[in-house]
């Protein structure tokens, strides 16, 4: 037989499978309105007193950059003894101010002090034998003139004889051989006279090349054994300017080679100002740029003189010049921080630095709303910046609120809700 069902009533009915399809249709409606109404960013709250709230202003941007620098001298020489020895003994310590020509430190070398004695014991042998040659050639000398004085009176004895026996040979007294060998004993003697004399011309040229060539020889060595007994005074590592020995590397009794670097001298009459510039300046850093610092109440001016083309680890050098006054007692080794101007002041739209650049890259910023409850995310674009303040090129109105404060904390929230 049929069962005839109660129809269900009241909340009866909202459980029955037939209601599902309005709990869907329900929900789709409440979700759609809570899109349109919830907004597109993410909120979060913050509390006012962790931030830093600035101002964005409109006025003249300085375009300078402040650079940390140190003072070393204009002119350093390096020390480098002329000789290489063991160190015997020190005079002055680093630190210390010196004169040129004052004394650092002695060294001994026992190979150059044996050097010397080769050296002078063989000039001693040149000069014996220079000496030697000289008295041989002038007993060669003597004894060739001795041999000419002998035949220019062998030569007037048988010109003599030969005239005799001609005229008795012309009266038929002797016999044509007499008067031939007369003759021909004449001739001889002068042959022999003419001989003589043209070995003492060579003789006496040949004295002359010879003496002079062991003169020069001798001379040469003379002026070595200068040079060798100067290389002894090397030995002596001296000052080569006024200044201050700011580096001595050195202890008793090291053994140094010649040429090595063993300190180093500061000419104290000028300074300069090194200094590490990041990176991202080095486009723009070129000599002659102009840069000041304060120290007490005094401002003291400096030019840019040099800049190094290497970068390391994100840096490079620029040494600066003073164009006018020093400060009083400045010493090597001080820090100043510098203001380098880059270019000439503009007038610009302003914020002041803050650690929000570091999280932003300077993309985008928090700005308050005009009430002050809350801080929506803008983007802007950022151009040159100094120690004070960043110049904004897009974005942003002169009177808005910004947060310059540190984002770490906000996440990837569009906006902040401020209590």
């Amino acid at each position: 037989m049929d069962i005839i069902k109660e129809k269900k009533r009241g909340w009866a009915l909202l459980l029955t499978s037939k209601a599902v399809p309005y709990y869907v249709g329900a929900f789709i409606v409440l979700f759609v309105i809570y899109l349109i109404f919830r907004g597109d960013g993410r909120v979060l709250r913050v509390d006012a007193g962790e931030l830093v709230v600035s101002a964005v202003t409109e006025g003249e941007f300085n375009d300078y950059i402040r650079v940390r620098g140190i003072v070393q001298p204009r002119t350093s020489i390096q020390l480098t003894p002329l000789e290489g020895g063991v160190v015997e003994q020190l005079f002055v310590e680093e630190g210390a101010t010196l004169r040129e020509g004052d004394r650092i430190m002695q060294l001994s070398n026992e190979g150059l002090d044996l050097q010397i004695l080769n050296a002078e014991a063989d000039l001693a042998e040149k000069e014996n034998l220079l000496r030697n040659t000289m008295i041989s050639m002038e007993q060669d000398r003597l004894n060739v003139n001795q041999d000419r004085l002998q035949l220019e009176i062998d030569v007037e004895r048988f010109r003599r004889t030969y005239l005799s026996q001609e005229q008795l040979y012309n009266e038929n007294l002797i016999s044509r051989e007499d008067y031939l060998r007369a003759k021909e004993d004449y001739r001889l003697a002068e042959g022999k006279y003419e001989l003589v004399k043209n070995r003492l011309v060579q003789d006496s040229l040949y004295r002359s090349v010879q003496i002079s060539q062991m003169e020069e020889s001798l001379q040469n060595m003379r002026l070595n054994m200068a040079i060798i007994r100067k290389r002894k005074e090397n030995l002596v590592v001296k000052a080569p300017i006024d200044g201050e020995l700011g580096l001595l590397d050195v202890v008793l009794g090291q053994s140094v080679s010649q040429g090595a670097k063993v300190g180093q001298i500061n000419d104290l009459r000028d300074y300069k100002i090194e200094a590490q510039i990041d990176e991202h300046y080095i486009d723009r850093v070129m000599p002659q740029l102009s840069a000041t610092f304060t120290r007490g109440d005094e401002t003291y001016e400096t030019v840019v003189r040099k800049v190094y083309p290497d970068v390391r680890e994100g840096k490079f050098k620029a040494d600066f010049k003073f164009t006018g006054e020093r400060p009083e007692n400045i010493r090597n080794g001080q820090t100043y921080d510098l203001n380098l101007q880059l270019g000439q002041p503009e007038h610009a739209v302003l914020i002041p630095r803050g650690t929000f650049y570091y999280k932003t890259g300077g993309k985008w910023i928090f700005v308050m709303t005009a009430d002050g409850s809350r801080a929506v995310r803008r983007e802007i674009v950022i151009g040159r910046q100094n120690p004070q303040y960043y110049e904004v090129l897009e974005g942003l109105e002169p009177g808005e609120q910004v947060i310059t404060s540190g984002y770490d904390n906000f996440g990837n929230n569009d906006e902040l809700k401020i209590k």
